[in-house]
């Protein structure tokens, strides 16, 4: 039976996400459900496991009724996984032994200091590609060891299962290949010695897990198993589950970034601007090491440079600040002034990430004269992005051989049409927003594709749809080259306040 459609799921930390393409990736139906997240306390940031599953399995019952489709006309799907916010169940029964912890989630943060005493401290960049921090789910499993008595005695027993919200869902949903995890997501964990392609024995030994207790890592596409699918009329199917990467890899690659230089921005939290380079991984100070996919016994890679928490100071301008009720209306107040008036806006709220890995930085607005209006500081504020931006690439392109010719954009700030010109007056080069934006989910479903055997090879899988919006730099070089520098002097002013006010 020909089946001629293919499934593709987002599960994120703030929401799940399921689209159903044709065979010409044509999207066919789409849904989405919001993600609740648990505060149990101070800094404590939770995903109820069973309320993740339910959430992806209603967008797919979703999806399909939007497509006019049955589960049986699925031929295969795709996971994107949200990345460092790990689950845990015990392997006799399948259980979730807690809730998720969230990258969001600060309570490993004295682990750092102990890391730091240790022999191996400087080569755990090198090693996992990125620096470590209490976002990472290896030390989320340092902190359950040591405090969590169910976490605890399923791993000394050889029961406890570790993975990331992909993994999870195939235990929940259906049944798992084996305990496996694609090789993007398993550096995600924060265990993967990225260099070597293997687990690293030693940081292993010092957080206390044994590696049967992890999975195994595999390429993109692979059996990962199945999940059983639900449809209206009390339809099911099983369909297989033959590809999964990590969701900033699969927005990548869901924007058509397969060539080197080739670079795509999603505004989430955090604004993430990644360039994908090729089949070798450079070294950038300050900026990320990632696999990006690997696809028929070819690994790639990508450099990733997570921003200052953009989204989040959004919400702050918008809840604490008031400074507009929506963000469909921060287009208008931004639009309402032609620059800044001189302000600068440094929003290092939870400190300075690339290229400064500088988490005790704080933000700050610089110029403020009684003739400034709010048009101003939201107008600053969408300048501090573009700066960011700008540095991260001049970073980069000075690093490697790799030059960005141009930028594509997704999620959040981006639906902004003041924001991206901004973007593209001070990075110098045009940004594209694509029309349907769900990039991440619609990747998952080429992969699976491409799985399935849909397409021969990467080169014959479809590329984003050319309907976009294209915004051209307009701004004069001179007046963005005098606010990038004044702006830089504000970061380095900030810094330098952080370094003298430690003890």
């Amino acid at each position: 039976m020909f089946k001629p459609f293919l499934l593709g799921i987002d599960q994120g930390t703030s929401g799940s996400k399921a689209v159903i393409i044709d065979e010409s990736g044509q999207v066919r139906g789409f849904s989405s459900r919001p993600l609740a997240r648990l505060y149990p306390r101070p800094d404590w940031v939770e995903q109820e496991p069973q309320v993740v599953v339910a959430g992806v399995q209603a967008a797919i019952a979703d999806a399909l009724t939007q497509a006019g489709c049955h589960p049986e006309e699925i031929a295969a799907c795709g996971i994107a996984s949200q990345r460092n916010t790990e689950f845990v169940w015990d392997s006799r029964n399948g259980r979730a032994l807690g809730n998720a912890i969230t990258w969001q989630d600060l309570r490993s943060q004295p682990l750092l200091a102990e890391i730091q005493a240790q022999p191996w401290a400087n080569e755990l960049r090198p090693r996992l590609g990125y620096a470590p921090g209490p976002y990472m789910s290896a030390l989320h499993l340092a902190w359950r060891l040591r405090h969590d008595t169910a976490v605890r005695e399923a791993a000394q027993s050889g029961h406890l299962r570790v993975g990331l919200s992909a993994s999870w869902l195939i235990q929940a949903m259906g049944q798992p290949a084996g305990h496996l995890i694609d090789r993007s997501l398993a550096q995600a964990t924060g265990l993967f010695d990225f260099r070597q392609h293997d687990y690293w024995d030693e940081w292993l030994d010092w957080i206390g897990l044994d590696r049967c207790s992890l999975p195994q890592a595999v390429p993109t596409l692979h059996d990962y198993g199945t999940l059983t699918l639900h449809g209206t009329a009390g339809r099911t199917a099983t369909v297989p589950v033959l590809a999964m990467i990590g969701d900033q890899q699969a927005a990548l690659f869901g924007h058509g970034c397969r060539q080197p230089g080739q670079a795509e921005c999603t505004h989430g939290t955090s604004s993430y601007l990644k360039v994908f380079v090729g089949t070798e991984p450079p070294d950038v100070a300050g900026v990320n090491n990632y696999y990006a996919w690997e696809l028929h016994g070819r690994q790639h890679y990508y450099l990733e440079a997570p921003t200052t928490v953009n989204g989040a100071a959004l919400r702050w301008l918008r809840d604490n600040l008031r400074l507009f009720a929506n963000y469909s209306e921060l287009d208008t107040l931004a639009g309402q002034v032609t620059d800044s008036g001189g302000l600068l806006f440094v929003p290092a709220f939870t400190g300075l990430n690339a290229p400064f890995d500088d988490a005790q930085t704080r933000g700050t607005v610089l110029g403020l004269t009684l003739g400034h209006q709010k048009a101003h500081i939201a107008r600053a504020f969408l300048e501090s992005i573009g700066c960011q931006m700008r540095l991260i690439l001049a970073e980069i392109e000075q690093n490697t051989a790799v030059s960005v010719p141009e930028l594509r954009v997704g999620g959040g700030v981006s639906a902004s049409n003041v924001a991206c010109q901004i973007q593209a007056d001070i990075t110098g080069i045009p940004v594209l927003r694509p029309t349907f934006t769900e990039t991440t989910a619609w990747a998952a479903a080429l992969l699976a594709g491409l799985g399935a055997g849909v397409w021969a090879d990467e080169t014959a899988v479809p590329l984003p749809a050319t309907t976009h919006t294209r915004f051209e730099p307009q701004t004069e070089d001179t007046a963005v080259q005098t606010l990038y520098h004044r702006w830089q002097k504000a970061t380095q002013l900030m810094l330098a306040f952080a370094h003298e006010a430690r003890p």
